[in-house]
């Protein structure tokens, strides 16, 4: 009778298994745990996919009409049409203007002075001698600096619109533009890719910054420092569940972000997974160090968003690396979350595949290997 062969697994991977139950039991028992791992990362990633926005839905305008004559009543019929202005006030005297901009009822105040018609019935084909003004709110300089963008595309189409109902000729050189990548110039195309990695970042840094922590103030760490496990292993168990919740969690925001949003995923889905593990190598690798320096499950947590702040500014989600002075992107250099929001922008954006994304794959897998050696060394100082 021929022996039967039985697979019986290395007592290592048995005893690190063990240890990813544990962990894996340890957080979803836990109805705090179950609640920061499920609940406010979709809330986030909702409210960032609607709020995190350049694009000016609303203008709220005024009208200070000095002409009153048919063609100045046309050119405020350009802005009644435009579907993101609206109209709050129609001045009488210039007195009204600073009123209303200093409450923030009216974004800016469209100033039609005297003569306007007359002028502009005067003008010589392709001259320029009817001036107009437009007074802004400065307050936010990036809302007046769109909203004036707005204020003079209205201004060509009622320019064009007048030179073609006399028969004149337009300027000798006109601008056509096209944008390349995002067609419409959808500030949320730029904006929600850079969420998943923001939320990838945040998962894997909670989830793990809190493990070694939580053994030390339950009491339980000296326990496990008495079993068969061995110190790496011991790690490797930490790491592995913040790894596998981050990848899980990824791929639901993932769906959200294409099926929900429709932003377009136009690059490698593979590259895409593989930018995803090397980050979350990092993130999980930053989590295990600030773990391993706290004592309790509240010093955790404050180092994680110690971390989690910087790593965000420094990331060129919301403003541009390039703006930044040079000792500022010096310290860039080693931030995983600078490479993973260009990998995003590349895949969902520009097309992106592994042929264009290997430098800066590259740098994550470097910051994941060090952070991950740098726990591992402090893990063990600290078992002494």
């Amino acid at each position: 009778m021929a022996d039967s062969i039985v697979f019986s697994p290395p007592p290592a991977l048995t005893r690190i298994f063990a240890l990813i139950v544990k962990e894996f039991l340890a957080l979803f028992k836990d109805p705090k745990s179950r609640t920061v791992l499920i609940g406010p990362p979709l809330i986030q990633l909702i409210i960032f996919g609607y709020a995190a926005s350049f694009d000016l839905k609303y203008i709220p305008y005024a009208i200070y009409d000095e002409d009153r004559g048919a063609l100045a009543r046309g050119f405020e019929a350009a802005f009644s049409g435009a579907p993101a202005f609206r109209r709050v006030a129609s001045l009488a005297s210039e007195g009204e203007i600073a009123p209303l901009i200093d409450s923030r009822e009216a974004l800016l105040v469209i100033h039609i002075p005297p003569r306007f018609s007359e002028r502009l019935l005067s003008v010589p084909p392709g001259g320029v001698d009817a001036p107009l003004q437009v007074i802004v709110d400065g307050r936010n300089s990036n809302t007046a600096l769109v909203a004036l963008n707005y204020v003079r595309g209205i201004v060509d189409g009622f320019n064009s619109r007048w030179l073609r109902e006399r028969g004149q000729a337009g300027a000798p050189a006109t601008l056509e533009s096209r944008a390349w990548f995002n067609p419409n110039l959808e500030s949320q195309w730029f904006f929600i890719p850079g969420v998943v990695g923001m939320l990838a970042l945040i998962t894997a840094i909670l989830v793990t910054a809190m493990t070694v922590a939580r053994e030390r103030e339950q009491g339980t760490f000296d326990q496990l420092l008495v079993t068969p496990l061995r110190p790496g292993e011991i790690l490797l168990g930490k790491a592995l569940p913040g790894f596998v919740i981050g990848m899980a969690q990824g791929s639901v925001i993932l769906l959200i972000v294409t099926l929900w949003f429709g932003v377009p995923l136009l690059g490698s889905l593979p590259a895409l997974y593989c930018g995803l593990a090397l980050f979350l190598l990092s993130g999980v690798g930053f989590g295990l160090f600030i773990s391993s320096l706290a004592v309790t499950q509240q010093q955790g947590l404050l180092g994680a968003f110690l971390f989690l702040v910087p790593a965000v500014i420094l990331s060129g989600f919301a403003t541009p690396i390039s703006n930044m002075p040079p000792a500022v992107q010096a310290i860039t250099l080693i931030d995983p979350l600078r490479y993973f929001m260009a990998v995003l922008r590349k895949i969902f954006l520009e097309g992106a595949g592994f042929d264009v994304l290997t430098h800066l794959f590259w740098p994550m897998a470097l910051i994941g290997a060090t952070a991950l050696a740098l726990a591992s060394w402090l893990f063990r100082r600290r078992m002494r």
